[in-house]
């Protein structure tokens, strides 16, 4: 597929749209009630819609404006994966403000840092044992001058002039909206495609985290790259688990489910991926190396534990698995005996994995054992596996389920080019269409 060359005069779009807040926007539009969010609360998965979606960021826009929140202006998010998240997310960029995510596992030392590098002054904090991280080294950020905590728990009777309550800033941003309505709509009509999209902080081989730009036109970008080499489907369910502080899981859990309208489901915590991964079972899943690395001990000590009979039809359904999936053309007698094996073993393995529903996974980060990809192929899950990085705006090279290059990390993305230098560094550029 080719992808023409433009100057930055001529932006790339996506459905007509030029930057990842008209998208949004129109999705919001488009899809109303239906539901862009899942979350457990009480042990119960509860939806939320794109509606909501839209309304809140609103309120949390008007109220950035309240506090002085200006284009241009970072604003950090330090919080687990939660719809709140992306909520703040959307709303600071529809003001031209720059959201930037926080690790949970930053100490308050990481913190300072960030809150000193970037210039923001406003911090939102889930909880209390992040907001204590403020507290602790309060001193070193004297920039941040608000400080906006998700959750109350633990935190009742605490007042800090800094400090004010998620509740409390929406508000005080329905109030701003009903007393000078579209004032959010004029400034998301204000962004352009060379506009900060997200503010990514990358530590790179050496020194502090240093701080990178992904643009409008960057994201953009890769929406219409990866409509053009991966499947996807508004009726998707994903699930989100890697911190939305790196580029790729904002990548797979918000720009591609607002650019093809997927359900994300957010994990509960990092400790209960696998449990979540089977309630939900989605349709397109992205994890690192060592998630599969999980799977597989989980599987194989599930098959240590079954008895002599057990482990017989896993060894050979996983054996007629793994020669189904390395033929190019199965015969009549192999095609029967996976159909068997499939039955039999292999679909109920997959159904217990969280993988019953599994179009396309992906791994990425860091490289992946070409054996485990072709254990996984045996199962019947299309593993594939891709390279990118904080600077290629999340993905430069994957191989596709229709054709994947085992020990590779596929081909670069319709519009990326790329060359190794004689220094032996990979470089790459994109030429936008």
């Amino acid at each position: 597929m080719e992808m023409t060359r433009v100057n930055r005069h001529d932006p790339i779009t996506f459905d007509g749209h030029a930057n990842m807040v008209a998208l949004w926007a129109a999705r919001c539009a488009q899809y109303g009630k239906r539901t862009a969010h899942r979350e457990k609360r009480l042990g119960i998965w509860q939806a939320h819609s794109w509606a909501e979606w839209f309304d809140t960021s609103r309120r949390i826009g008007r109220a950035l404006m309240a506090l002085g929140v200006k284009r241009g202006e970072p604003v950090l998010i330090l919080s687990e994966d939660r719809r709140e998240w992306l909520y703040i997310d959307l709303a600071a960029a529809a003001i031209g403000a720059i959201p930037a995510g926080v690790y949970t596992t930053d100490s308050a030392k990481q913190l300072a840092y960030l809150a000193a590098d970037s210039g923001a002054s406003v911090l939102f904090v889930e909880n209390d044992e992040q907001l204590d991280k403020y507290l602790t080294a309060r001193a070193d950020m004297p920039g941040v001058k608000h400080v906006v905590v998700l959750d109350r728990d633990g935190l009742a009777g605490f007042s800090h002039p800094n400090v004010i309550f998620y509740d409390d800033l929406l508000a005080m941003g329905g109030e701003q909206e009903a007393a000078d309505p579209g004032l959010f709509e004029a400034a998301m009509a204000e962004i352009r495609p060379e506009d900060p999209r997200m503010l990514i902080y990358t530590s790179g081989t050496t020194g502090p985290p240093k701080g990178a730009i992904i643009t409008h036109r960057n994201m953009i970008f890769q929406l219409v790259a990866g409509r053009q080499t991966l499947d996807f489907s508004e009726t998707d369910e994903q699930l989100c688990f890697l911190p939305l502080c790196h580029v790729l899981e904002r990548l797979v859990s918000v720009e591609a489910p607002i650019a093809n309208g997927s359900t994300v489901n957010f994990a509960e915590s990092p400790e209960t991926v696998f449990e979540n991964l089977q309630e939900v079972n989605p349709d397109t899943f992205s994890g690192v190396p060592r998630i599969w690395e999980k799977i597989y001990s989980r599987v194989m000590i599930m098959r240590a534990d079954a008895g002599p009979v057990g482990r017989r039809a896993f060894d050979w359904a996983l054996a007629i698995g793994d020669r189904h999936a390395r033929a190019e053309r199965p015969g009549l007698g192999l095609r029967l005996a996976h159909k068997i094996a499939d039955v039999l073993v292999l679909a109920n393995l997959r159904r217990m994995l969280g993988f019953a529903n599994a179009r396309r996974v992906t791994s990425g980060a860091a490289p992946i054992s070409p054996d485990l990809i072709r254990w996984f192929a045996a199962l019947g899950v299309p593993l594939v596996e891709g390279y990118g990085m904080t600077e290629t705006g999340g993905v430069a090279t994957v191989n596709t389920v229709a054709d994947n290059r085992i020990g590779t990390v596929g081909p670069a993305l319709p519009g990326v080019e790329m060359k190794i230098t004689d220094e032996g560094e990979l470089l790459s550029a994109t030429t936008a269409r």
